[in-house]
């Protein structure tokens, strides 16, 4: 009897899909059972060959040599991963195996990789897709159960291998033409080139913004009761003109008492948020606890993975198919623990009620909304981030099957002399799914300037006597330079950034999802700070010196976001079937030459203005100093030289004065704390005052190790930059 070889995307995934399948014999990089072999990818296991691969003479980086157009663009095995394409490709060929199961991640991406791989074993055999959202023993069964035709998804794997063609062909190109010219590390390309812009075109926002001055009246009356000034016309609460406030001010001075004139009460409500998807957990992450998008895509995984406590990260949906409702029940069985189990309880004791508003099909394409899973996980198991992501995604999940806030809003408007003021308050009558958050929600800030207070009984007629009135001021205020969690929004709506633009291709990158995917724009921001184009100022990010020259260089179509609005648009055809790849292939060939001869044709300059006075250990060329992610470096000015070092972290040390981060600058028994409020303090000296703050020595070992905490952090920052951005470059 013929067997089956399933691959999977990880080694993680691989070893629970063997489980399931009774695959108990271990091989090196494989598991086999009497009716399936089961083997594993390691992320992509192949990718498109570098431009070395296709001419010896673009080893060097020439402009004379651009564009590169290879046809057709070789695959080859990425080398680090060649161990184990070797394993799959031996398990694949072998005479005993009659079909092949792809048990990659359901997506775009997931396809690839297998796909990639297939191309480079050579094999001819019936192909089966394996299409889950979740590896619990139950989800993997279910999916082997329900096989889906290798051959429906075809076309998504053209769309997958177009998109990473184009990037190619588009990104190479630019980025080596950009280099070349201008003899400086600078790179570019469809995604991460229209983020640069927009960090960008928010700082000129910011920098061109003239505060306006608005004025209002506040009155308090007996109670107290908080009164606002309403203007009877436009019913703003706030008025841009001094005079009339200053008049207003002086004509009601005198007045002793205010009349209600009236007082309605309206019965509202507000339900819970929606379901997460990975761009608002990782919003929420880092809003809350400073988490880099990246770090909380890393959490997830091992929740995923390891823990199996939650679905499928990379998904861009925050609702759930209906086929996945009759599993809620097992899925709130399996958070019924401390603290959750009180309101799990409550939840399971009446019948679980499919809302609209959490539950589309219409909605869902690869991927339903991150939830539990039915497999219940010792909180113990958990590290503190892998708990506090948890806590997020389980509290957000019980909230959504909770009946919604319920309260009574009184408004109440009072008259002083001829002019209207008001005041609101709110009674809960229902705490509803706010009961998830033990009550801890976020009050909007009133958006029409009137805050919600306890309110006295009052009815039409009474009179309230008048303790003050006095007039308030306030300045229009700027938009707030980006963080990472707003940058991520920006990212998944660039609507914003698309002036001008066809109302088509607006509505194409809203519903594609918009720059990037969820599962890449981590990385793009990240590779960003690399490239030392973006650096952060306390929780915000700035773009650097460097990043406005490029900006200022590259073509004005990559900086727009309207281009992968265009792409995505000819992406989704492919995949339907009613696009031929290679015509979209030849249009991207035409747009890259035009690229290439935009930049070799201009006559602007880059010049670098970091340069320090020090010098290349390596090239004795000057050193740039740079702001990285987490501190100061210097940097070697040449390309291919590559030099780098460190020369300040930014610690989680606090200054004893102010309170602020400090930074760690010099090396050996010469590091010093400094902070930006001018305090100094040898790290020895540091040392010695943290050991009396404790009361208690800290050794030798414990320093040494809070010191290669830094160090890490600072290596996580900085890791393999120039050769991320120059050789194995990654557009998406």
């Amino acid at each position: 009897m013929s067997k089956t070889v399933v691959l999977a995307e990880k080694p993680s995934v691989g070893r629970d899909i063997a489980k399931v399948l009774q695959c108990h014999k271990k091989g090196n990089g494989f598991f086999e059972g009497d009716k399936y072999i089961v083997t594993w990818a390691l992320g992509h296991l192949v990718t498109l060959a570098d431009p070395e691969a296709y001419g010896q003479q673009f080893s060097s980086w020439r402009i004379e040599d651009l564009p590169i157009m290879p046809s057709p663009l070789r695959l080859v095995v990425i080398k680090e991963s060649n161990k184990q394409f070797q394993v799959v490709k031996q398990q694949m060929r072998r005479n005993d195996v009659g079909q092949i199961v792809i048990a990659t991640d359901a997506g775009r991406e997931g396809e690839l990789v297998a796909r990639w791989i297939l191309e480079l074993v050579h094999v001819n055999k019936p192909i089966k897709r394996l299409w889950i959202s979740s590896v619990t023993d139950k989800a993997i069964r279910e999916g082997f159960r329900n096989l889906k035709d290798g051959k429906n998804y075809e076309n998504l794997f053209a769309s997958a291998a177009a998109r990473a063609e184009a990037d190619w062909l588009v990104g190479i190109n630019a980025t080596r033409a950009l280099t070349c010219k201008h003899n400086a590390q600078l790179s570019c390309g469809r995604v991460q080139t229209p983020t640069l812009a927009i960090v960008a075109t928010r700082e000129e926002e910011i920098r061109r913004f003239t505060p306006k001055p608005f004025y209002g009246l506040s009155a308090v009356a007996q109670g107290p009761i908080q009164l606002q000034w309403q203007d009877q016309q436009t019913k703003d609460f706030k008025t841009f003109s001094k005079e009339k406030a200053d008049q207003l001010i002086a004509a009601l001075k005198q007045e002793k008492s205010a009349e209600i004139i009236e007082v309605s009460r309206a019965h509202k409500k507000t339900y819970a948020p929606q379901l997460y998807d990975l761009t608002e957990l990782q919003r929420d992450a880092n809003r809350m606890f400073g988490y880099s998008p990246k770090q909380t895509l890393s959490i997830m995984q091992g929740l995923y993975e390891h823990h199996k406590a939650v679905t499928y990260p990379r998904t861009d949906s925050r609702y759930l198919s209906a086929d996945i409702v009759e599993t809620l029940p097992d899925r709130i069985k399996a958070v019924q623990m401390k603290p959750y189990a009180p309101l799990a309880a409550r939840i399971l004791r009446a019948p679980i009620k499919a809302s609209k508003s959490f539950v589309d099909d219409s909605k869902v394409s690869d991927h339903h909304a991150i939830i539990p899973t039915e497999q219940a996980v010792f909180l113990g198991d958990l590290s503190d981030k892998e708990r506090k992501i948890f806590d997020l995604i389980v509290k957000r999940f019980l909230a959504v099957l909770l009946p919604a806030f319920e309260y009574e809003q009184t408004t109440i408007q009072a008259k002083i002399g001829n002019e209207t003021f008001l005041a609101k308050g709110k009674t809960v009558l229902s705490q509803g799914w706010r009961e998830a958050y033990d009550h801890d929600v976020e009050e909007d800030d009133a958006k029409d300037g009137v805050k919600e207070q306890i309110l006295p009984s009052l009815a039409k007629g009474d009179r309230l006597q008048i303790q003050s009135i006095s007039q308030t001021k306030g300045e229009t205020k700027p938009p707030e330079p980006f963080t990472e969690a707003s940058l991520l929004s920006a990212m998944e709506n660039p609507a914003k950034y698309m002036a001008n633009e066809s109302k088509d291709l607006i509505k194409t990158i809203g519903e594609t999802g918009g720059l990037g995917t969820v599962a890449t724009r981590a990385d793009v921001i990240e590779k960003l700070f690399n490239s030392f184009l973006l650096e952060k100022r306390g929780k915000h990010i700035f773009v650097t010196a460097k990043a406005k020259q490029l900006l200022e260089l590259v073509p004005d179509e990559m900086q727009s976001p309207t281009l992968t609005a265009q792409w995505e648009q000819k992406l989704g055809a492919i995949a339907k079937g009613s696009l031929n790849k290679r015509a979209f292939i030849e249009e991207m060939k035409t747009y890259a030459k035009e690229v290439v001869q935009q930049i070799k044709n201009s006559d602007q300059t880059f010049r670098h203005d970091n340069l320090t006075r020090s010098r290349c250990p390596e090239c004795n060329k000057f050193l740039l100093e740079v702001n990285g992610k987490r501190g100061k470096m210097q940097v070697c000015q040449d390309r291919e030289c590559g030099y780098r070092k460190s020369i300040a972290k930014q610690t989680n040390a606090r200054c004893p004065k102010c309170h602020k981060r400090l930074e760690l600058r010099g090396e050996g028994e010469g590091q010093t704390f400094v902070c930006a409020c001018g305090h100094k303090e040898k790290l020895k000296t540091f040392q010695e005052r943290r050991d009396k703050e404790k009361g208690s020595k800290v050794s030798k070992k414990e320093v040494a190790k809070y010191l290669k905490g830094q160090d890490k952090e600072q290596d996580e920052g900085i890791n393999s930059a120039l050769k991320d951005a120059l050789s194995k470059l990654k557009f998406d």
